[in-house]
């Protein structure tokens, strides 16, 4: 069973959705994060995917308070990513009541402190975001492209001991065109033992039953969920 992972994505506390990760693209959804968050715990998901679009634009944290509300009125188990580029700004991630953290950038552009959490915190509570567009790793809150391929990259990593990675193909994410399938069966054929979170692109409940016959342990879906494409109610009952 796929496990479903809904997304809230931040920009000045409020919750909003970009289309292919353009910040002229934004549409805000909720201006209150916690009463969405409350929302999918009473559907009964138990997972949240917390990005901070201004802390990826920063490059720090920046919507900590957002990550701390959360944790506090839910019991969701939360995954936090975007501006975490640093040892206090791991920290300040855990200590505000992330479970996991997501690194990205910091992965590709500081190697050493990336490894070094690895080490620290567990491979448990460290995931590797590895977004790209045409294969190719992007970084910055996908400002930035490089010609670094997301096979090369996830293989450098595995090797140190990341088991977990949220994979986002670019050209998908907000557009509600289906997901990279094709993208995530390479991957996992290449890392059969990897735990792959698919991210982008899902625009209907039937994205979700392809992810899962694809051998996908779980994926994360947010625009969707916003644009009423796939219902809370469908979405309970699948994790049911």
């Amino acid at each position: 069973m796929i496990e479903i992972i809904p997304a809230i994505d931040l920009i000045d506390g409020k919750c909003v959705r970009l289309s292919q990760g353009d910040y002229n693209e934004k549409k805000v959804y909720n201006e209150n994060p916690v009463e969405v968050a409350k929302m999918f715990e009473g559907a009964g998901l138990k997972r949240l995917h917390l990005v901070d679009l201004d802390g990826a634009k920063a490059k720090k944290i920046v919507n900590v308070q957002v990550l701390e509300a959360i944790a506090t009125n839910t019991s969701l188990t939360i995954d936090f990513g975007g501006g975490v580029q640093s040892d206090e700004d791991i920290r300040k991630a855990f200590d505000a009541g992330a479970s996991m953290v997501t690194g990205g950038s910091i992965a590709v552009k500081d190697a050493e402190i990336f490894s070094r959490w690895i080490d620290t915190y567990g491979a448990g509570k460290v995931i590797l975001g590895a977004d790209c567009r045409d294969r190719k790793i992007s970084v910055s809150g996908w400002e930035e492209s490089t010609s670094l391929d997301v096979f090369s990259f996830i293989s450098g990593y595995t090797q140190k001991g990341v088991n977990k990675v949220v994979c986002t193909d670019i050209s998908k994410d907000g557009m509600l065109q289906g997901p990279s399938v094709e993208l995530y069966k390479d991957i996992l054929a290449k890392f059969p033992d990897l735990f792959l979170i698919a991210s982008g692109g899902v625009g209907c409940f039937q994205d979700l039953l392809d992810l899962e016959q694809a051998g996908l342990p779980a994926v994360i879906l947010g625009k969707a969920i916003y644009e009423n494409r796939v219902t809370l109610k469908e979405l309970a009952s699948f994790n049911r």
